[in-house]
């Protein structure tokens, strides 16, 4: 269990600095099946691009009517990082991948979710919801004690992480591979097109991005020494 924590952070750091690389090449976001340069954005992201291109050539329809669809050349090749971010992120998605599953086998058979993460009948309560949320937002974290001891905010959180965002994660990056959707082409319906689960596995990017940010937060406000030992050794 100590080892898959800090397999899945290094992993999780690769792919973040991959994954930027990777959208500095097209940083535009997309709804639907396709989107390229020629078609409209859902949004685009304020980031340099890792390559400059000289525009393109004249655009030609394919068809001979209004609102037909339109092709176009660049005027030269395109010149990027790209080659070495997307290796190194397939790379270090099956590292998450598998390490990930083993902390899954691991923590239903141990008990650690029914025991750790599964919020009990008595803390649904709005009054304790609010008191944990201002304890948070006002850095009021009590120090690490033995063995994990989690509020409900932290248990909704990682629930949230370990069961929705992570697995979001993996099938929206599997929804943008043409080998795997030709085998399984039930994921571009259920994310409605490769470039919507590029724009949700994005989106999801975000959330585990804020999510690290704040667990290193809490990490050092209950006791660094404490929990680096605890996380690393167990004990």
């Amino acid at each position: 269990m100590k080892c898959s924590h800090w397999i899945v952070t290094a992993s999780f750091l690769a792919l973040s600095v991959t994954g930027v690389v990777i959208l500095m090449a097209h940083p535009r976001l997309y709804w639907g099946e396709v989107g390229n340069d020629l078609t409209p954005a859902l949004f685009e992201l304020p980031i340099s691009r890792n390559y400059h291109h000289g525009g393109w050539e004249q655009s030609t329809p394919f068809f001979q009517r209004a609102g037909s669809p339109v092709t176009a050349s660049r005027t030269y090749d395109i010149f990027n990082q790209n080659g070495w971010g997307r290796s190194l992120h397939f790379l270090a998605a099956w590292f998450l991948v598998g390490t990930g599953l083993v902390y899954l086998l691991a923590g239903l058979f141990s008990g650690h979710f029914r025991n750790h993460l599964l919020p009990e009948a008595r803390e649904f309560s709005r009054r304790l919801f609010w008191r944990d949320l201002v304890n948070h937002v006002r850095m009021r974290i009590p120090k690490a004690g033995k063995g994990p001891q989690y509020g409900l905010l932290q248990k909704c959180t990682y629930l949230v992480v370990i069961f929705f965002l992570l697995p979001l994660m993996v099938l929206t990056g599997m929804t943008m591979s043409p080998a795997i959707t030709a085998a399984y082409p039930f994921l571009l319906k259920m994310f409605f097109g490769a470039q919507s689960a590029r724009t949700i596995h994005f989106f999801a990017f975000v959330a585990l991005l804020l999510f690290l940010l704040v667990h290193v937060v809490m990490v050092i406000r209950s006791g660094f020494k404490n929990q680096m030992r605890f996380m690393t050794w167990g004990k």
